[in-house]
């Protein structure tokens, strides 16, 4: 079987750079997300390299696989080390995709984009908001990550959420935010445009696994019944690639299971597809 997430490519020679992050130090239930960026590449050993749907093989782009960034540390410094990292990375024109762990380090991929892009907007696709100011004592948790992220940008949509707290609740509806439940759009696709209108050119992506229903992700951080399913996220990703210029995603927060790491593995494929040869 052929490889796409392969050590046979260059970082000269690729495109795209692949930047695992197997840290949970702010993890409150589900423990497993360290070990899924490790699972999540061992899985797309097994991938089909061609896309039917696209008539193209991503892979020829070029595909390096970064070494594991250090998460020995506290989660601030993980976050400056995530930072740190990606800038590295999109400073030699490469596009970037970080593979958690905990949700918490977005922050730092998002910080990177926001030096490198002007105008940048923030899709999150997620179960939960994170939009609690501080959680366990820190404002870095994985519980915080929307929260700190909104700091910086007014552009900011989020998708899918089903669970979220009602001081959360109160915030989103004070402050209008452009937040759809995941109970408001299951199986319609009639407030895409409206969405799309709410974000600027540049768009970063963060996928929460729990985001998808249980029958594609089984094991995440936190898990949440209702999720969306397969086919109906990829018609939200694909509209926001063909119309906006998606400058970087990231996904965390899954498990090491299998059949989880394997779809998470599938989507990262198809997401970068859509990046290259999406028309």
């Amino acid at each position: 079987m052929n490889k796409y997430l392969d050590e046979e490519f260059s970082l000269e020679d690729s495109k795209i750079v692949i930047l695992p992050v197997a840290f949970e130090g702010t993890a409150c239930y589900g423990k497993g997300t360290a070990k899924a960026p490790g699972a999540i590449i061992d899985a797309s050993t097994q991938l089909e390299v061609y896309d039917e749907e696209l008539d193209s093989c991503v892979y020829k782009n070029g595909i390096f696989t970064a070494d594991f960034v250090d998460v020995n540390h506290s989660v601030k410094i993980v976050i400056d080390s995530v930072k740190k990292e990606c800038l590295k990375f999109l400073d030699l024109d490469k596009f970037v995709v970080v593979l958690g762990g905990e949700h918490s380090i977005s922050n730092g991929y998002y910080q990177a984009l926001n030096e490198k892009y002007e105008n940048l907007s923030v899709v999150q696709l997620d179960a939960h908001a994170d939009l609690r100011d501080e959680y366990e004592g820190t404002k870095f948790s994985h519980a915080s990550v929307m929260a700190r992220i909104r700091e910086s940008c007014d552009k900011v949509v989020q998708i899918g959420i089903r669970s979220l707290s009602e001081e959360e609740a109160e915030l989103v509806k004070k402050n209008n935010y452009n937040l759809y439940y995941a109970y408001d759009i299951y199986n319609k696709n009639d407030w895409i445009k409206g969405m799309l209108d709410n974000l600027s050119d540049n768009v970063f992506i963060t996928i929460d696994a729990d985001f998808f229903s249980w029958d594609i992700v089984s094991e995440t951080g936190t898990p949440e019944p209702g999720g969306i399913g397969w086919y109906q996220a990829l018609e939200i990703l694909r509209e926001i690639f063909k119309n906006k210029n998606v400058v970087g995603f990231d996904v965390v927060e899954c498990g090491n299971e299998r059949k989880s790491a394997f779809a998470m593995a599938k989507l990262v494929y198809k997401l970068l597809g859509y990046k290259y040869y999406l028309k």
